[in-house]
Protein backbone atom coordinates (compact mmCIF):
# COMPACT_ATOMS: atom_id res chain seq x y z
CA UNK A 1 0.00 0.00 0.00
CA UNK A 2 1.29 3.59 -1.34
CA UNK A 3 2.70 5.89 2.45
CA UNK A 4 0.97 8.98 2.40
CA UNK A 5 2.94 12.46 2.48
CA UNK A 6 2.82 14.68 5.12
CA UNK A 7 2.54 18.06 4.33
CA UNK A 8 4.01 21.19 6.04
CA UNK A 9 2.07 23.69 7.36
CA UNK A 10 1.82 27.37 7.21
CA UNK A 11 3.97 29.72 9.43
CA UNK A 12 2.61 33.14 10.76
CA UNK A 13 4.87 36.19 10.23
CA UNK A 14 6.55 38.24 13.53
CA UNK A 15 7.97 41.93 12.47
CA UNK A 16 11.45 43.07 13.43
CA UNK A 17 11.97 45.19 16.69
CA UNK A 18 14.15 47.93 18.11
CA UNK A 19 15.80 48.93 21.21
CA UNK A 20 16.93 51.33 24.48
CA UNK A 21 17.72 57.58 28.66
CA UNK A 22 18.36 61.80 29.35
CA UNK A 23 17.81 65.34 31.24
CA UNK A 24 16.81 67.47 29.03
CA UNK A 25 18.26 70.64 28.04
CA UNK A 26 16.80 74.04 29.10
CA UNK A 27 14.50 76.08 27.11
CA UNK A 28 14.63 79.19 28.20
CA UNK A 29 16.64 81.60 26.57
CA UNK A 30 19.39 83.40 28.60
CA UNK A 31 17.96 86.83 29.73
CA UNK A 32 21.05 88.60 27.81
CA UNK A 33 19.16 87.74 24.38
CA UNK A 34 15.98 89.52 24.77
CA UNK A 35 18.11 92.51 26.47
CA UNK A 36 20.23 92.29 22.87
CA UNK A 37 17.63 92.15 20.78
CA UNK A 38 15.31 95.39 22.82
CA UNK A 39 19.03 97.48 22.03
CA UNK A 40 18.64 96.94 18.30
CA UNK A 41 15.27 97.89 17.98
CA UNK A 42 15.80 101.29 19.76
CA UNK A 43 18.40 101.98 17.48
CA UNK A 44 22.01 100.85 15.33
CA UNK A 45 23.85 98.97 17.56
CA UNK A 46 27.59 100.23 18.42
CA UNK A 47 30.39 98.93 18.21
CA UNK A 48 30.93 98.52 21.57
CA UNK A 49 27.27 96.74 21.40
CA UNK A 50 28.26 94.32 19.18
CA UNK A 51 31.58 93.58 21.01
CA UNK A 52 29.89 92.28 24.00
CA UNK A 53 26.92 90.15 21.43
CA UNK A 54 29.90 88.50 19.73
CA UNK A 55 31.56 87.52 22.74
CA UNK A 56 28.26 86.46 24.32
CA UNK A 57 27.40 84.18 21.68
CA UNK A 58 30.68 82.58 20.92
CA UNK A 59 30.19 81.45 24.72
CA UNK A 60 33.13 83.27 26.43
CA UNK A 61 32.35 83.16 29.91
CA UNK A 62 32.27 85.71 32.11
CA UNK A 63 32.88 83.65 34.75
CA UNK A 64 35.47 81.66 34.15
CA UNK A 65 38.56 84.06 35.09
CA UNK A 66 39.72 87.18 35.03
CA UNK A 67 42.06 86.45 31.77
CA UNK A 68 39.09 84.81 30.20
CA UNK A 69 36.00 86.44 31.07
CA UNK A 70 33.93 88.41 28.72
CA UNK A 71 35.10 91.56 30.04
CA UNK A 72 38.75 90.58 29.78
CA UNK A 73 38.04 90.39 26.01
CA UNK A 74 35.96 93.38 25.71
CA UNK A 75 38.67 95.19 27.14
CA UNK A 76 40.87 93.63 24.52
CA UNK A 77 38.76 94.29 22.00
CA UNK A 78 38.01 97.98 23.11
CA UNK A 79 42.18 98.74 23.37
CA UNK A 80 42.19 97.45 19.68
CA UNK A 81 39.90 100.10 18.91
CA UNK A 82 41.44 102.95 20.60
CA UNK A 83 44.58 102.01 18.99
CA UNK A 84 42.87 102.24 15.56
CA UNK A 85 41.26 105.55 16.32
CA UNK A 86 44.02 107.12 17.79
CA UNK A 87 46.54 105.46 14.71
CA UNK A 88 48.40 108.62 13.56
CA UNK A 89 48.27 106.95 9.98
CA UNK A 90 44.27 106.08 10.24
CA UNK A 91 43.37 107.23 6.32
CA UNK A 92 40.62 109.92 6.53
CA UNK A 93 39.62 108.55 3.07
CA UNK A 94 37.11 105.78 3.65
CA UNK A 95 38.15 103.30 1.19
CA UNK A 96 41.70 103.86 2.36
CA UNK A 97 40.56 103.76 6.18
CA UNK A 98 38.42 100.05 5.19
CA UNK A 99 41.95 98.48 4.19
CA UNK A 100 43.66 100.00 7.08
CA UNK A 101 41.61 98.08 9.51
CA UNK A 102 41.74 94.97 7.18
CA UNK A 103 45.79 95.27 8.00
CA UNK A 104 45.56 95.89 11.12
CA UNK A 105 43.28 93.17 12.70
CA UNK A 106 45.38 90.61 10.96
CA UNK A 107 48.90 91.98 12.02
CA UNK A 108 47.25 92.59 15.54
CA UNK A 109 44.60 89.44 15.85
CA UNK A 110 44.75 87.34 12.98
CA UNK A 111 47.45 83.94 12.77
CA UNK A 112 45.47 81.10 11.00
CA UNK A 113 42.92 80.11 9.26
CA UNK A 114 40.65 77.45 10.76
CA UNK A 115 37.24 76.53 8.72
CA UNK A 116 35.40 75.71 12.17
CA UNK A 117 36.83 78.41 14.32
CA UNK A 118 33.65 80.70 14.40
CA UNK A 119 34.24 82.01 18.15
CA UNK A 120 35.35 85.88 19.08
CA UNK A 121 37.17 84.99 22.00
CA UNK A 122 39.21 81.97 20.09
CA UNK A 123 40.41 84.74 17.54
CA UNK A 124 41.28 86.65 20.77
CA UNK A 125 43.47 83.85 22.52
CA UNK A 126 45.21 82.20 19.98
CA UNK A 127 44.54 84.13 16.79
CA UNK A 128 42.87 81.41 14.73
CA UNK A 129 39.66 82.48 12.84
CA UNK A 130 37.30 81.41 9.82
CA UNK A 131 34.89 83.38 7.45
CA UNK A 132 32.38 84.47 10.08
CA UNK A 133 34.57 85.19 13.55
CA UNK A 134 36.81 87.67 11.25
CA UNK A 135 34.33 89.43 9.59
CA UNK A 136 32.56 89.94 12.85
CA UNK A 137 35.50 91.26 14.45
CA UNK A 138 36.47 93.39 11.32
CA UNK A 139 32.87 94.80 11.78
CA UNK A 140 33.63 95.74 15.32
CA UNK A 141 36.80 97.46 14.15
CA UNK A 142 35.42 99.25 10.97
CA UNK A 143 32.36 100.19 13.47
CA UNK A 144 35.12 102.30 15.69
CA UNK A 145 36.50 103.82 13.12
CA UNK A 146 33.15 105.47 11.46
CA UNK A 147 32.89 103.30 8.96
CA UNK A 148 29.36 101.84 7.33
CA UNK A 149 29.42 97.92 7.32
CA UNK A 150 27.12 95.48 6.04
CA UNK A 151 27.70 91.57 6.39
CA UNK A 152 27.22 89.31 3.13
CA UNK A 153 26.29 85.73 2.87
CA UNK A 154 26.66 83.22 0.38
CA UNK A 155 25.88 79.39 1.05
CA UNK A 156 29.05 78.53 2.82
CA UNK A 157 31.11 81.85 3.02
CA UNK A 158 30.69 84.98 5.12
CA UNK A 159 32.59 88.24 4.39
CA UNK A 160 31.87 92.42 4.69
CA UNK A 161 30.78 95.19 2.64
CA UNK A 162 32.14 98.48 3.22
CA UNK A 163 30.24 101.69 1.53
CA UNK A 164 33.12 104.18 1.39
CA UNK A 165 31.00 107.34 0.84
CA UNK A 166 27.64 105.88 1.62
CA UNK A 167 25.34 103.30 0.30
CA UNK A 168 24.57 105.31 -2.58
CA UNK A 169 28.06 104.80 -3.75
CA UNK A 170 28.25 101.21 -3.55
CA UNK A 171 29.81 98.51 -1.41
CA UNK A 172 33.56 97.36 -1.92
CA UNK A 173 33.12 93.64 -0.77
CA UNK A 174 36.45 92.62 1.86
CA UNK A 175 37.42 89.19 2.16
CA UNK A 176 37.97 89.37 5.91
CA UNK A 177 39.89 85.75 5.60
CA UNK A 178 42.52 87.38 3.53
CA UNK A 179 45.28 90.41 4.81
CA UNK A 180 44.81 91.88 1.37
CA UNK A 181 41.46 91.03 0.54
CA UNK A 182 40.12 94.21 0.38
CA UNK A 183 38.13 94.92 -2.90
CA UNK A 184 39.30 91.76 -4.89
CA UNK A 185 40.14 91.43 -7.73
CA UNK A 186 42.42 94.80 -7.69
CA UNK A 187 46.14 94.71 -7.07
CA UNK A 188 48.21 96.53 -4.63
CA UNK A 189 51.14 97.23 -4.46
CA UNK A 190 53.23 95.25 -2.05
CA UNK A 191 56.17 96.50 0.04
CA UNK A 192 59.08 94.80 1.96
CA UNK A 193 59.06 95.81 5.47
CA UNK A 194 61.75 98.31 4.84
CA UNK A 195 59.51 100.22 2.36
CA UNK A 196 60.18 98.93 -0.82
CA UNK A 197 58.09 98.04 -3.53
CA UNK A 198 58.38 94.25 -4.37
CA UNK A 199 55.35 93.28 -6.78
CA UNK A 200 51.91 92.95 -6.07
CA UNK A 201 49.51 91.19 -3.53
CA UNK A 202 46.24 90.14 -5.61
CA UNK A 203 43.06 88.34 -4.58
CA UNK A 204 41.20 87.02 -7.47
CA UNK A 205 37.65 88.30 -7.54
CA UNK A 206 35.07 85.69 -6.49
CA UNK A 207 31.82 84.56 -7.97
CA UNK A 208 29.51 85.10 -5.18
CA UNK A 209 26.31 83.52 -6.12
CA UNK A 210 23.26 84.11 -4.10
CA UNK A 211 24.95 86.69 -2.05
CA UNK A 212 22.32 88.12 0.62
CA UNK A 213 23.31 91.12 2.82
CA UNK A 214 22.25 91.49 6.33
CA UNK A 215 22.48 93.66 9.31
CA UNK A 216 25.13 93.26 11.92
CA UNK A 217 23.07 91.21 14.02
CA UNK A 218 22.49 88.57 11.51
CA UNK A 219 26.38 88.62 11.21
CA UNK A 220 27.06 87.93 14.57
CA UNK A 221 24.15 85.44 14.93
CA UNK A 222 26.35 83.18 12.39
CA UNK A 223 28.56 82.57 15.38
CA UNK A 224 25.77 80.69 17.33
CA UNK A 225 24.59 78.97 13.54
CA UNK A 226 28.21 77.76 12.95
CA UNK A 227 28.43 76.50 16.79
CA UNK A 228 25.05 74.67 16.40
CA UNK A 229 26.11 73.05 13.03
CA UNK A 230 29.35 72.08 14.38
CA UNK A 231 27.78 70.28 17.55
CA UNK A 232 25.10 68.66 15.54
CA UNK A 233 27.26 67.51 13.08
CA UNK A 234 29.34 65.51 15.77
CA UNK A 235 25.77 64.26 17.09
CA UNK A 236 25.90 66.65 20.42
CA UNK A 237 22.14 67.78 20.03
CA UNK A 238 21.53 68.58 23.45
CA UNK A 239 24.11 70.80 23.68
CA UNK A 240 22.73 72.32 20.60
CA UNK A 241 19.59 73.22 21.86
CA UNK A 242 20.36 76.10 24.60
CA UNK A 243 22.50 78.17 21.42
CA UNK A 244 19.34 77.67 18.86
CA UNK A 245 17.02 78.63 21.86
CA UNK A 246 19.50 81.92 22.41
CA UNK A 247 19.58 82.39 18.70
CA UNK A 248 15.54 82.59 18.14
CA UNK A 249 15.60 85.15 20.92
CA UNK A 250 18.09 86.97 19.52
CA UNK A 251 16.52 87.70 16.23
CA UNK A 252 13.01 87.50 17.62
CA UNK A 253 12.63 91.81 17.25
CA UNK A 254 14.32 92.35 13.98
CA UNK A 255 12.73 94.99 12.04
CA UNK A 256 13.71 94.19 9.01
CA UNK A 257 13.57 90.27 7.29
CA UNK A 258 16.41 88.72 5.43
CA UNK A 259 15.42 86.97 2.35
CA UNK A 260 17.53 83.57 3.31
CA UNK A 261 16.83 80.01 4.97
CA UNK A 262 18.84 81.21 7.54
CA UNK A 263 17.30 83.97 9.12
CA UNK A 264 13.58 83.71 7.28
CA UNK A 265 12.32 82.28 10.60
CA UNK A 266 14.31 81.73 13.67
CA UNK A 267 11.26 80.07 15.47
CA UNK A 268 11.30 77.40 12.62
CA UNK A 269 15.08 76.98 12.65
CA UNK A 270 14.86 76.28 16.26
CA UNK A 271 12.07 73.56 16.23
CA UNK A 272 14.83 72.09 13.81
CA UNK A 273 16.97 71.52 16.13
CA UNK A 274 14.21 70.36 18.81
CA UNK A 275 13.35 68.20 16.60
CA UNK A 276 16.71 66.98 16.13
CA UNK A 277 17.64 66.11 19.44
CA UNK A 278 14.30 64.11 19.52
CA UNK A 279 15.23 62.01 16.48
CA UNK A 280 18.45 61.58 18.59
CA UNK A 281 16.52 59.87 21.65
CA UNK A 282 14.41 57.82 19.40
CA UNK A 283 17.84 56.74 17.06
CA UNK A 284 19.33 55.22 20.64
CA UNK A 285 16.21 53.78 21.43
CA UNK A 286 14.82 56.22 24.16
CA UNK A 287 11.37 56.66 22.48
CA UNK A 288 9.57 57.22 25.98
CA UNK A 289 12.01 59.94 26.55
CA UNK A 290 11.18 61.48 23.41
CA UNK A 291 7.44 61.45 24.06
CA UNK A 292 8.34 63.54 26.98
CA UNK A 293 10.58 65.90 25.44
CA UNK A 294 7.85 66.39 22.72
CA UNK A 295 5.46 67.10 25.51
CA UNK A 296 7.83 69.67 26.48
CA UNK A 297 9.44 71.49 24.04
CA UNK A 298 6.23 71.72 21.83
CA UNK A 299 3.94 73.15 24.47
CA UNK A 300 6.99 75.96 24.06
CA UNK A 301 7.37 75.75 20.91
CA UNK A 302 4.51 74.43 18.53
CA UNK A 303 4.12 73.48 15.35
CA UNK A 304 1.53 71.17 15.28
CA UNK A 305 2.34 69.10 12.16
CA UNK A 306 5.86 68.52 12.45
CA UNK A 307 5.39 67.70 16.00
CA UNK A 308 2.28 65.28 15.53
CA UNK A 309 5.09 63.53 12.55
CA UNK A 310 7.36 63.32 15.64
CA UNK A 311 5.50 62.13 18.43
CA UNK A 312 3.72 59.05 15.91
CA UNK A 313 7.02 58.02 14.88
CA UNK A 314 8.48 57.88 18.97
CA UNK A 315 5.30 56.17 19.40
CA UNK A 316 4.93 54.29 16.96
CA UNK A 317 8.59 52.60 17.78
CA UNK A 318 7.63 52.54 21.67
CA UNK A 319 4.80 50.37 20.28
CA UNK A 320 7.15 47.95 18.07
CA UNK A 321 9.28 47.50 21.07
CA UNK A 322 6.42 46.29 23.60
CA UNK A 323 5.24 44.36 20.80
CA UNK A 324 8.39 42.44 20.47
CA UNK A 325 9.02 41.68 23.62
CA UNK A 326 5.25 39.47 23.93
CA UNK A 327 6.58 36.40 25.14
CA UNK A 328 3.36 34.63 26.52
CA UNK A 329 -0.26 35.94 25.50
CA UNK A 330 -1.81 37.06 28.49
CA UNK A 331 0.48 40.24 27.39
CA UNK A 332 -1.81 41.08 24.80
CA UNK A 333 -4.76 42.94 26.50
CA UNK A 334 -1.94 45.62 28.10
CA UNK A 335 -0.68 46.10 24.73
CA UNK A 336 -3.72 46.46 22.99
CA UNK A 337 -5.13 48.99 25.30
CA UNK A 338 -2.12 51.11 25.42
CA UNK A 339 -2.20 51.23 21.07
CA UNK A 340 -6.11 51.86 21.49
CA UNK A 341 -5.26 54.81 24.15
CA UNK A 342 -2.81 56.43 22.15
CA UNK A 343 -4.82 56.09 18.80
CA UNK A 344 -7.18 58.03 20.87
CA UNK A 345 -5.23 60.15 21.78
CA UNK A 346 -3.80 61.16 18.31
CA UNK A 347 -0.24 60.28 19.57
CA UNK A 348 -0.54 57.27 16.49
CA UNK A 349 -2.23 57.95 13.05
CA UNK A 350 -4.98 55.05 12.77
CA UNK A 351 -2.84 53.37 9.48
CA UNK A 352 -0.38 52.75 11.57
CA UNK A 353 -2.27 52.22 14.89
CA UNK A 354 -4.06 49.47 13.09
CA UNK A 355 -0.73 48.17 11.70
CA UNK A 356 0.68 47.21 15.37
CA UNK A 357 -2.40 45.85 16.67
CA UNK A 358 -2.37 43.51 13.81
CA UNK A 359 1.24 42.66 14.52
CA UNK A 360 0.34 42.13 17.91
CA UNK A 361 -2.99 39.93 17.35
CA UNK A 362 -0.80 37.86 14.95
CA UNK A 363 2.10 37.11 17.60
CA UNK A 364 -0.47 36.30 20.10
CA UNK A 365 -2.31 33.92 18.15
CA UNK A 366 1.20 32.21 17.43
CA UNK A 367 1.90 31.96 20.79
CA UNK A 368 -1.85 30.60 21.42
CA UNK A 369 -1.13 27.71 18.72
CA UNK A 370 2.70 27.22 19.09
CA UNK A 371 3.69 23.91 21.09
CA UNK A 372 4.24 20.28 19.75
CA UNK A 373 0.35 20.22 19.28
CA UNK A 374 -0.64 23.35 17.37
CA UNK A 375 -3.80 24.78 19.09
CA UNK A 376 -5.15 25.75 15.83
CA UNK A 377 -8.40 26.53 17.66
CA UNK A 378 -7.44 28.52 20.31
CA UNK A 379 -5.21 30.56 17.27
CA UNK A 380 -8.25 30.80 15.57
CA UNK A 381 -10.90 31.51 18.24
CA UNK A 382 -8.00 34.62 19.57
CA UNK A 383 -7.93 35.75 15.92
CA UNK A 384 -12.36 35.61 15.33
CA UNK A 385 -12.62 37.26 18.47
CA UNK A 386 -10.15 40.32 17.06
CA UNK A 387 -12.16 41.13 13.54
CA UNK A 388 -15.39 41.29 16.07
CA UNK A 389 -13.72 43.80 18.43
CA UNK A 390 -11.84 45.57 15.97
CA UNK A 391 -13.76 45.20 12.33
CA UNK A 392 -13.39 43.46 9.08
CA UNK A 393 -9.45 43.31 8.44
CA UNK A 394 -8.11 41.39 5.40
CA UNK A 395 -4.75 40.68 6.69
CA UNK A 396 -6.44 38.94 10.20
CA UNK A 397 -8.82 36.98 7.92
CA UNK A 398 -6.78 35.79 5.70
CA UNK A 399 -4.82 34.26 8.76
CA UNK A 400 -7.78 32.58 9.97
CA UNK A 401 -7.97 30.97 6.85
CA UNK A 402 -4.14 30.03 7.00
CA UNK A 403 -5.05 29.10 10.48
CA UNK A 404 -7.74 27.01 9.19
CA UNK A 405 -5.79 25.36 6.58
CA UNK A 406 -3.03 24.57 8.78
CA UNK A 407 -5.79 22.54 10.98
CA UNK A 408 -6.97 20.99 8.24
CA UNK A 409 -3.42 19.54 7.38
CA UNK A 410 -2.83 18.22 10.95
CA UNK A 411 -5.93 16.32 10.24
CA UNK A 412 -4.42 14.56 6.93
CA UNK A 413 -0.86 14.41 8.92
CA UNK A 414 -2.91 12.74 11.68
CA UNK A 415 -4.52 10.51 9.22
CA UNK A 416 -1.85 9.77 6.97
CA UNK A 417 0.28 8.78 10.06
CA UNK A 418 -2.12 6.01 11.33
CA UNK A 419 -3.06 4.93 7.62
CA UNK A 420 0.42 4.57 7.09
CA UNK A 421 0.65 2.47 10.38
CA UNK A 422 -1.77 0.13 9.19
CA UNK A 423 -4.19 1.82 12.20
CA UNK A 424 -7.19 1.84 10.18
CA UNK A 425 -9.54 2.32 12.92
CA UNK A 426 -7.72 5.47 14.24
CA UNK A 427 -7.69 6.16 10.42
CA UNK A 428 -11.31 6.42 10.01
CA UNK A 429 -11.78 8.70 13.40
CA UNK A 430 -9.31 11.09 12.68
CA UNK A 431 -10.88 11.66 8.96
CA UNK A 432 -14.06 11.52 9.62
CA UNK A 433 -13.62 14.52 12.34
CA UNK A 434 -11.67 16.49 9.96
CA UNK A 435 -14.11 16.09 7.45
CA UNK A 436 -17.41 16.98 10.06
CA UNK A 437 -14.97 20.26 10.60
CA UNK A 438 -13.64 20.89 6.92
CA UNK A 439 -16.22 19.24 4.84
CA UNK A 440 -15.49 20.85 1.42
CA UNK A 441 -11.25 20.45 2.19
CA UNK A 442 -9.65 18.69 -1.10
CA UNK A 443 -7.28 17.38 0.85
CA UNK A 444 -9.17 15.23 3.36
CA UNK A 445 -11.43 14.72 0.16
CA UNK A 446 -8.20 12.86 -1.40
CA UNK A 447 -7.84 11.11 1.65
CA UNK A 448 -11.12 9.68 1.54
CA UNK A 449 -10.91 8.41 -1.48
CA UNK A 450 -7.42 6.67 -0.76
CA UNK A 451 -9.25 5.40 2.52
CA UNK A 452 -12.11 3.72 -0.42
CA UNK A 453 -9.82 2.70 -2.58
CA UNK A 454 -7.82 1.07 0.19
CA UNK A 455 -11.08 -0.78 1.64
CA UNK A 456 -10.64 0.85 4.84
CA UNK A 457 -13.09 3.59 5.11
CA UNK A 458 -15.97 2.60 7.63
CA UNK A 459 -19.13 3.99 7.86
Amino acid sequence: MVALLLLLMLQVFPLSAQSPAAAFPALEPDPQAAEFARRGQAGPYTWQDLAEISLWASGADAGASPARGQASYRALIAAAAEELQNAADLPQNEQERGEYVLTFMHKKFLKSYSALQTRIDTILSNGRYNCVSSAVLYLILAEAVGLEVKGVMTRDHAFITVYAGGEAAGGIDVETTNPYGFDPGNRRDFHDDFGKLTGFAYVPARNYRDRTTIGALELVSLILHNRIADLESRKRFAEAIPLAVNRASLLAGRKDGVSSSIFEDPEKDLVDRLLNYGVSLISAGKEEEGLRWATLASGKYPDAERWQEFISAAEGNRMVKLANRISKADQAEGILAALDQAEAEKRLPAKRAQELRNFVILKTATLLSAGAGHDWLAGIAWLEASVARYGADPRLEQEIKNYRSNRAIDFHNLFAAAFNKKNYNEANRILREGLAEFPDNRQLQNDRNTAEKAGVMRN
